[in-house]
C-alpha cells in the first residue's frame, strides 16, 4: 500500500474514531468499512461519513455501528447511481472533522465547492 493510501485510510479512521461510530459490533463494522475502502475512494467515503453524521444530528441519538455504516454505503451507492454530489463546503467539512479539506475538495477558493462523484 502506498503512503497516500495509508494516509487516506487514516483520515477515514480518524473521523470514525472521533465520533465513536463503531457501536457494539466493532469487528463487523470494521469489516464493512474495509469493504467500502476497497470499493470506493477514501475521499468519497470521508464525505459520505460526514454527510451521514450531519443527517444523524437531525434525529438524535447519533446513529452508530452497522446501521451507520450501512447509511454511508447507501449514500455512496446513491451518488454512484445518480452522478450525485455533496454540497458540503470545505469549511464545514473541516469544522466537523478537524481535517484539512484539500485532499477531498482539492484546491478551492472561497468557501463553496461542490464535490461530484
Amino acid at each position: 500500500m502506498e503512503l497516500w493510501e495509508k494516509i487516506s485510510r487514516q483520515r477515514v479512521q480518524y473521523i470514525i474514531d472521533s465520533y465513536e461510530l463503531y457501536g457494539d459490533y466493532t469487528e463487523d463494522f470494521d469489516d464493512y468499512l474495509q469493504e467500502l475502502l476497497i470499493a470506493y475512494a477514501p475521499p468519497q467515503i470521508e464525505v459520505a461519513i460526514v454527510e451521514t453524521i450531519v443527517a444523524s444530528w437531525l434525529k438524535l441519538p447519533l446513529t452508530k455501528g452497522i446501521e451507520f455504516i450501512e447509511q454511508v454505503h447507501e449514500l455512496l451507492k446513491a451518488w454512484e447511481d445518480s452522478n450525485g454530489n455533496s454540497t458540503l463546503t470545505p469549511s464545514q467539512f473541516q469544522q466537523i472533522t478537524g481535517l484539512d479539506p484539500t485532499p477531498v475538495f482539492g484546491q478551492y477558493h472561497g468557501d463553496f465547492a461542490v464535490v461530484k462523484f
